[in-house]
């Protein structure tokens, strides 16, 4: 008798075709003996040959979008999911093992109190891909956020909170679903024994992006999360902060449109409860002009 699925692995491609089908051939490999996995990637609208390639693979569900929605792309692979638990992976990212994998599932089925397991992110090589995201910890300990490319979720909870933000296409959409998850009475743990393997390849996306994206969609984060007064210093440090980046990257016009966009979008207010604001510092560090300028000195 067939298992009833418990962990959905859900993933993304535009225009990664090596990537996918390593990430492809891994997942099959590593879930071959599983019938209590399902794999489910999600194209969206490359136009580089993934499509016609995963079209060709039996042990994985494709979804194949016609254009490129960015990070929604993945609700559709969401939405389908058959899974308790979802498993978020990048193109160029894998688990370690299924003994990897295994380690948090049953730590979600023991801990009701804990909506999102953030793994442990690492390059092929072994050496640990740090970020601001996570705590540079060797022990199991809470997190205020977690690493897109790999995560595990309980997909009711996903579900709850709407998936990931579609209007956000890109960057901070993490850190809205951490914001979620805790207003739904939910921790998030980090867990150095769920590896994830995120091969890193180069970026294909264009400096404009990398100035536009975390600008808008942070401002459309401070002004709905933050109460006033911070909520006027966090805007204004992060005008600054955006400005010095679009200076360096050249991409004034783009930084320029961000602010537009940021700041004219009717936003509806969830204030974050104090306790929340201060699990998740690390968010409030990133976009405080003094902040930054300490780091610096």
């Amino acid at each position: 008798m067939t298992s009833p699925i418990k962990l959905s692995i859900v993933f993304l491609n535009f225009n990664k075709l090596t990537e996918t089908q390593f990430t492809s051939s891994r997942l099959q490999e590593l879930c071959a003996n599983r019938d209590d996995i399902e794999i489910i990637a999600v194209d969206n609208g490359s136009a580089d040959g993934t499509a016609e390639y995963l079209r060709q693979q039996t042990g994985i569900i494709s979804i194949l979008l016609p254009d490129n929605g960015g990070i929604s792309g993945y609700n559709a692979g969401f939405n389908i999911a058959k899974g308790k638990y979802l498993l978020i992976l990048d193109d160029d990212s894998c688990p370690i093992n299924l003994t990897s994998l295994d380690h948090a599932l049953k730590t979600l089925e023991q801990r009701q109190d804990i909506g999102i397991i953030a793994a442990h992110i690492q390059s092929p090589d072994g050496i640990a891909q740090w970020s601001w995201h996570l705590p540079k910890s060797t022990t199991f300990t809470r997190s205020p956020f977690f690493i897109g490319c790999g995560f595990v979720i309980r997909r009711d909870l996903f579900a709850k909170i709407g998936w990931y933000p579609e209007d956000f296409f890109l960057y901070q959409n993490e850190i809205e679903v951490s914001f979620q998850v805790r207003l739904q009475g939910y921790d998030i743990f980090y867990d150095p024994a769920c590896i994830i393997v995120h091969r890193g390849i180069p970026s294909q996306r264009p400096g404009e992006r990398r100035i536009f994206f975390p600008t808008r969609n942070t401002l459309w984060l401070l002004r709905r999360f933050y109460p006033q007064p911070q909520l006027s210093y966090l805007i204004f440090s992060r005008l600054v902060i955006g400005l010095v980046r679009g200076i360096s990257f050249g991409e004034l016009i783009p930084y320029l449109k961000a602010v537009r966009d940021g700041l004219n979008k009717p936003i509806e207010k969830t204030i974050l409860p104090a306790n929340i604001r201060l699990d998740c510092l690390p968010f409030w560090k990133q976009n405080s002009l003094i902040h930054q300028l300490l780091k610096r000195t």
